[in-house]
């Protein structure tokens, strides 16, 4: 069992940044991969970033935020925090931001897919860019 949490969101101004936090805690959560998705509304959920949490803590990003958006992790004893750095942001980041865990989570940041019931998932947290 995985549970995540998310904070971090806000409302901002186009040109501004804001950082996103989710705290991970349970089985082999220092052992996978935890991503960030975001899914705006009438669009489907879409994969920004992800990092291994073990190993050489690989990162991955989608095309439409590599260069804006920066994935850091930081682990404790029975945690790992895994934060989204988002710099630059336009109005169209506006969406429902979603932390996710699983191994496929990296996997599907690249594919384009989303893990949907092959991940856990925290609650969410809005981000509204406005111009």
């Amino acid at each position: 069992q995985v549970q995540l949490v998310e904070s971090g969101g806000g409302s901002v101004q186009a040109g501004g940044s804001l950082r996103l936090s989710c705290v991970a805690s349970g089985y082999s959560i220092n052992k996978t991969c935890l991503g960030w998705f975001r899914q705006a509304p009438g669009k489907e959920r879409e994969g920004l970033a992800g990092i291994y949490t073990g190993g050489d803590g690989n990162v991955y990003y989608s095309d439409s935020v590599k260069g804006r958006f920066t994935i850091s992790q930081d682990n404790a004893s029975n945690t790992v925090t895994v934060y989204l750095q988002m710099n630059n942001l336009k109005p169209e980041d506006t969406a429902m931001y979603y932390c996710a865990a699983g191994p496929m989570v990296c996997g599907s940041v690249l594919s384009g897919s989303d893990p949907a019931n092959f991940a856990s998932w925290g609650q969410g947290t809005q981000v509204t860019v406005s111009s």
